[in-house]
């Protein structure tokens, strides 16, 4: 029977892993994602060094996989996207695994001894269970791009498995085999996500459970205990404790006793390799198997995390992307515990509204310098108001708009101040209602669509009223519940007839959920949803949808009274519930024609002139277009720099290397100047400074460079720089701009000897002194570019000295005559929007963009339309229906819903003669809007406020166009309808 069972287990969960990978390479995006995908593609193809923690395992893995590609490097994308989705059937293969293993125990058998009946019910089991998280939305979500958390989920299933696999092995020389397998894997891990070591007190249970068959309630404590300490000591002795031991080393062997860089850690190396070489010797020699096996554990865990080695090796050759440049121990160390992202409060902190009543410097900051390290900063303490202190602060956050967020979801009024029950409320209702069970019902109910902040799909909701645009959205799916509800059966069932095996399920689906909830702390915004987090909880809800099947059978063997009758009946009912979930999730999930984030970020670059630089905002609008440098090499003379990242020395520095053909960046501060906990880190205006009037960048940078003590103001943390005016001026050499041509012949009118604006806030960041120097230093030689991210986000009220060319806003010595409407230059802008950007399959409706990518259509839309608008107030109204006529066609409503944009498209129509166009456009976008907003007066949504307020405001704007162009009948019509919804309302 061993025999049989062994061979039908392998060979149908070799089959269910062709089945989930299959679904995955078919549904796989063929190019770089938006968000972190497209930096860890680059990163992975060249082995470079993306953002903390780095992935160093995962870009090993991706890079190995990119050389299938050879030289065909537009397909590097899908090479690395094929990572995740054979980490994703992987990680479906070991789940059946190991829900037939643990289905075991359910039914009181040894593997093995199952008879035909019971091995078809435990396969049942296991199939059912697998493929309902095989099309589960989030893991689905993750297979299909290349990023980190398909293989954190591929190691996490295959460690539990392995540690199921040791439960059933009794010659314990053999079993202490695995353990050590699944130390290395956790090692491993960690050069992928920290999300394995979470699971570590669920496998403490499993091995307290095998060694000890009479389990106790203080074995239990005991058993959480110890594996809750050994997952402390792999947190803060191996991944952070071991990089801080080496700098701590490193600081006394090269500062105090003087040897060269690296001594330190070498020794400290050395220490480490003797004692645990020593250790493993004595304990084998001593025959102590408990802590031989222990200690080799320790050592295959801290040979898995050795890949961030590559991190160490390849910031060394310093790489176009080098984040955090953690070339040496201190700037490594720095990188491995995430300093950039800050911290939050976990047992004891402030509320949103403590007051700061100091800020100390805290531990040194280390640099390394000529001969030493030397300290360059401090940490920031910051000291609240203690009365305003609580234990488990759950509303901490002070950050724009948090505050806000706070009272809606607690109901707290504008001035009251939050307590500890409002803590709670918060608590319940955003982080671990909105933030996690809002998520895991969207992989196990269904989805109201894919807008931010969208809840789950009941079996009970009425659609009879739905929009067409929500009840057409492709990410809305209903499941009915029933995967849920199935779930839930055998959660029921497995409690029942397993008390050990559900709590080492359950605690793995709290740990990996309701606990890391509470550990992350989510503030009350997040820039986008954080589903793909908890993962690991909805791995282990598939558990009890599979211990339904099993749950249903046995309830079916008392009607039927037959065993393979009642299995057969159960499997082909539970068949419905990954078939629903694959039959919805199908066409949100398939991406196997979307190159948009790729076409996008050409279109970005190739809105630039040769040698330009590009200053961006943020992830969306930087990582895809680092791949297409990287991996395709397109335009490389470009030089992107990160507006975020320009706050920070390294980034600071890496500007001043050469760049595939970028040249360095024009700078005149030196490196001391820019260093952090120096001077120029923030620069507070200083309103009783006595300076008058707007003073020259020339003159201000040149008292930085000579560190002038006449602008150092000290403060509570050390000292800065101050900004002496809110007004700033610069010099234009009129003569060098006209000899570069730079001024379009239509725009020589507006072209100034003298640019003036004005300091946004109450002083200006690094970001904006390197922004500064760049346009003192540059002399209008090479173009300077922002993007409107970039744009919003600098200090300064630069606005009207720019004018567009495409995506982007190039920076000109020409004044806006308006400075709240779009400069254009029509001839370059036409020329980049007409005949080098690019589209691939954006006309096509069946393919799926979700809302980040809507968001980038309007960005581009928007574009068409400033250009459009801008051609026909020139009077060239032919070419500007041609702009639109193309738009239209190429990013076609029927693919992506026309936004807000499309009034602009209608008023060019109008503009020109072309009712019938202007017509057709308004009265779809009319029906649409008007249905919308009709629904959301009758359903309180308050994730979809903005777009009800966008709907509104469309529908007024399109009378009031109407009325414009004298279409007068139509206009009262609507308005009419407007009444109608505002009498609702």
């Amino acid at each position: 029977m061993m025999n049989s069972y062994q061979k039908i287990n392998n060979i149908v969960g070799w089959l269910i892993f062709i089945v989930a990978s299959g679904v995955y390479i078919s549904t796989i995006e063929p190019v770089a994602s938006f968000w972190d995908c497209a930096e860890f593609i680059a990163s992975a193809y060249k082995l470079q060094v993306p953002h903390p923690a780095g992935a160093p395992m995962f870009l090993l893995i991706g890079r190995m996989f990119s050389m299938f590609a050879a030289s065909d490097v537009e397909s590097v994308g899908f090479a690395v996207n094929l990572v995740s989705a054979l980490s994703s059937g992987f990680t479906i293969l070991f789940l059946f695994w190991s829900i037939n293993l643990l289905a075991h125990k359910i039914m009181g058998i040894k593997v093995g001894e199952a008879d035909s009946a019971q091995t078809l019910r435990i396969i049942l089991a296991g199939a059912i269970g697998s493929l309902a998280f095989t099309f589960s939305d989030s893991f689905w979500w993750s297979a299909v791009e290349a990023e980190v958390y398909a293989m954190s989920s591929f190691l996490i299933a295959l460690v539990f498995w392995a540690m199921l696999k040791w439960d059933v092995i009794e010659e314990e020389a053999q079993a202490n085999r695995w353990l050590i397998l699944i130390a290395y894997i956790i090692g491993l891990s960690i050069g992928v996500h920290l999300l394995n070591i979470v699971a570590l007190p669920a496998l403490g249970l499993i091995y307290y459970f095998k060694k000890y068959p009479k389990v106790t309630f203080k074995g239990v404590v005991y058993a959480l205990l110890i594996s809750s300490g050994i997952l402390i000591l792999i947190w803060q002795f191996i991944i952070l404790g071991l990089p801080g031991l080496i700098g701590k080393f490193e600081i006394f062997f090269v500062n105090t006793i003087g040897l060269p860089f690296g001594s330190g850690a070498l020794i400290f190396g050395i220490i480490l390799l003797g004692a645990f070489g020593y250790g493993i010797y004595w304990s084998a020699k001593t025959s102590r198997i408990n802590l031989n096996t222990f200690l080799l554990g320790l050592s295959f865990i801290i040979i898995g995390y050795s890949s961030y080695f590559v991190v160490l090796i390849r910031s060394q050759y310093n790489p176009p992307i080098d984040q955090n440049n953690p070339e040496n121990v201190m700037n490594l160390l720095s990188y491995l515990n995430r300093d950039q992202y800050g911290s939050r409060p976990l047992l004891s902190g402030q509320y949103f509204d403590a007051e700061v009543i100091s800020q100390e410097k805290g531990a040194p900051i280390y640099t390394k310098g000529e001969d030493e390290y030397e300290i360059t900063d401090y940490k920031i303490e910051t000291k609240y108001d203690p009365k305003r202190t609580t234990i488990l602060p759950r509303m901490y956050s002070a950050a724009p708009g948090h505050a806000e967020e706070y009272r809606r979801w607690t109901g707290l009024r504008q001035n009251e101040k939050p307590n500890f029950t409002d803590n709670l409320v918060f608590m319940f209702r955003y982080q671990l209602g909105h933030m996690y069970f809002r998520y895991l019902m969207w992989n196990y109910a269904g989805r109201e669509s894919d807008i931010e902040g969208a809840g789950w799909k009941t079996m009970f909701a009425d659609n009879s009223d739905l929009p067409e645009q929500i009840k057409e959205n492709k990410a809305r799916n209903n499941f009915w519940m029933l995967p849920f509800i199935l779930g839930i059966v055998g959660l029921l069932y497995h409690a029942k007839k397993d008390e050990k095996g559900f709590s080492v399920v359950g605690l793995f689906f709290i740990l990996t959920g309701v606990a890391l909830i509470l550990y992350l702390n989510s503030p009350a915004t997040e820039p986008r949803e954080r589903d793909y987090i908890y993962v690991g909880s909805y791995y282990a809800f598939a558990f009890w949808i599979g211990f339904g099947v099993l749950g249903l059978a046995t309830a079916f063997e008392k009607a039927l009274k037959n065993p393979k009758v009642a299995s057969i009946a159960a499997g082909v009912l539970c068949l419905i519930v990954p078939g629903i979930m694959a039959a919805e999730g199908y066409d949100d999930h398939d991406r196997s024609d979307r190159y948009f984030s790729v076409d996008a970020a050409r279109n970005y670059l190739a809105s630039c002139a040769p040698n330009a630089i590009l200053f961006t905002g943020g992830d969306n609008d930087t990582f895809p277009l680092w791949f297409i440098q990287e991996v395709e090499g397109f335009r490389t003379d470009v030089r992107v720099i990160v507006l975020s990242y320009f706050n920070t020395d390294w980034y600071v520095n890496q500007m001043r290397q050469n760049s595939y053909d970028s040249e360095p960046i024009p700078m005149s501060l030196s490196e001391e100047q820019v260093k952090q906990g120096g001077l120029n880190d923030y620069l507070p205006y200083m309103s009783n400074s006595g300076i008058k009037g707007a003073i020259p960048i020339d003159r201000y940078l040149d008292l930085i460079r000579k560190n002038n003590p006449s602008l150092q103001i000290p403060t509570s943390v050390g000292k800065y720089n101050m900004l002496p005016s809110k007004t700033l001026t610069m010099a234009i050499d009129t003569n060098q701009v006209k000899s570069l041509g730079l001024i379009p012949e239509d725009k020589k009118q507006f072209m100034v000897d003298r640019m003036t604006w004005n300091v946004k806030g109450n002083g200006l960041e690094k970001k904006d002194l390197m922004i500064l120097d760049i346009m003192n230093e540059n002399n209008w030689e090479r173009p300077i570019y922002f993007n409107t991210t970039s744009l919003n986000g600098v200090k300064m009220d630069l606005r009207k000295y720019v004018i567009q060319e495409g995506l982007t806003y190039r920076l000109l010595p020409i004044e806006k005559p308006n400075v709240n409407a779009e400069f254009v230059n029509t001839d370059v802008m036409y020329n980049n929007l007409m005949n080098d950007f690019s589209f691939t399959n954006t006309a096509d409706p069946e393919v799926y963009y979700n809302q980040n990518y809507r968001n980038f259509f309007l960005n581009h839309r928007s574009v068409y339309a400033s250009l459009a608008t801008s051609l026909v107030q020139e009077g060239q109204d032919e070419k500007a229906v041609e702009v639109v006529d193309y738009i239209m066609k190429t990013i076609s409503p029927e693919a992506v819903p026309m936004d807000i944009t499309g009034l602009d498209f209608a008023q060019v129509y109008f503009a020109t003669g072309n009712d019938e166009k202007g017509l057709a456009l308004v009265e779809g976008m009319w029906k649409d809007n008007y249905e919308l907003f009709n629904y959301l007066i009758d359903h309180e949504l308050p994730y979809m406020s903005r777009e009800r307020q966008i709907s509104i405001a469309v529908l007024s704007q399109i009378v009031q166009i109407l009325r414009q162009y004298d279409l007068n009948e139509k206009a009262l019509e609507y308005q009419d309808e407007i009444r109608v919804l505002y009498e609702k309302m």
